[in-house]
């Protein structure tokens, strides 16, 4: 893209080859522009990896809407679109479109062995794996290989409620490609325990595919006993408060509830309490609402949810 002023606009690409042949794996950051750990993320993995690489390559878009970053902008602010509800893009197409056919063909055409989609997740939040809702036309075995990954990275591993149909993760998937989602925690600005935890994660995983040629224990991210080793969790954002009002929190990220447990008190201008909201399941808390403001209907918490959680049988989120 060229600017007003005839300078070049271009997206920033990274690469490390190792002369020995093996797995491709691509690493994508920043496709919402006020997530921005996963720049970091990249930066450090690069960093390390070319002393470590022993084969297969490794490549990355690290600033995938430089346009939203520049604006502390989820969306590319001069369309107003969400580069990741873009996909698989289009040459001719809205700017969104254009850039996300870039990005989706750069990727598509070394026909990648993984692709990890770095993302941020609510500001109150822990890192973890989202896997794609199973698309119903994807090739089995890329799903299967996703999953496997996902098991590797020693975060708590969430597949998600609905089918994205526009996003980066689940084209790849349509197109045979494993790939998947780290939600590292706060948007807006670089949280340094977050980037610790991303790092740890992926390279957990090069290491698992053989990319490295020394096999350290896998660092683990510090889980409840039974949300860890991989388990998959159903996301769910649910339950939603039914009052107006001023959410007060009640638990945190991180930290695992039962069913029938107060989660959040409702208070409206003068303190006076409306709702309390209690759990509709067992599960794991991902994360809080950035906002305080408490509306009917609009989600404040999310979890990781067992798939057969205690008194509720099955969970659907």
């Amino acid at each position: 893209m060229t600017g007003s002023d005839l300078s070049r606009r271009r997206l920033p690409l990274m690469s490390a080859i190792s002369e020995v042949p093996g797995p491709v794996v691509w690493l994508t950051a920043c496709g919402h522009g006020d997530e921005v750990s996963g720049i970091v993320v990249i930066q450090e993995i690069f960093r390390h990896i070319r002393r470590r690489l022993c084969c297969g390559s490794i490549f990355a878009f690290p600033l995938m809407n430089p346009f939203g970053f520049e604006m502390v902008s989820r969306n590319i602010t001069m369309s107003s679109e969400d580069l990741n509800r873009s996909f698989p893009g289009n040459p001719d197409g809205t700017l969104g479109e254009r850039i996300a056919d870039l990005i989706f063909t750069s990727i598509i055409d070394t026909r990648p062995d993984l692709v990890l989609d770095l993302h941020n997740d609510w500001i109150e939040s822990i890192p973890y794996v989202l896997l794609d809702h199973p698309p119903a036309h994807a090739h089995r075995q890329a799903y299967r290989d996703a999953r496997s990954a996902a098991r590797q990275s020693g975060m708590c591993v969430v597949v998600d409620d609905e089918e994205l149909h526009s996003s980066l993760s689940f084209n790849l998937l349509l197109n045979d490609v494993p790939s998947l989602t780290l939600e590292l925690g706060k948007s807006y600005v670089v949280s340094e325990s977050n980037v610790k935890h991303g790092v740890e994660a992926i390279g957990n995983i090069l290491a698992s595919l053989g990319l490295f040629d020394e096999r350290k224990t896998p660092v683990m991210y510090p889980l409840p006993e039974c949300y860890g080793k991989g388990r998959l969790l159903r996301y769910s954002d649910k339950p939603y408060g039914s009052r107006t009002g001023i959410i007060r929190f009640l638990t945190r990220p991180g930290e695992v509830v039962s069913f029938g447990q107060p989660l959040a008190r409702i208070v409206n201008a003068f303190g006076r309490h409306q709702e309390t909201v209690t759990a509709n399941h067992d599960a794991l808390v991902l994360g809080l609402a950035d906002s305080s403001a408490a509306f009917p209907g609009i989600p404040i918490m999310s979890f990781g949810v067992p798939e057969v959680s205690g008194r509720n049988g099955v969970a659907r989120g």
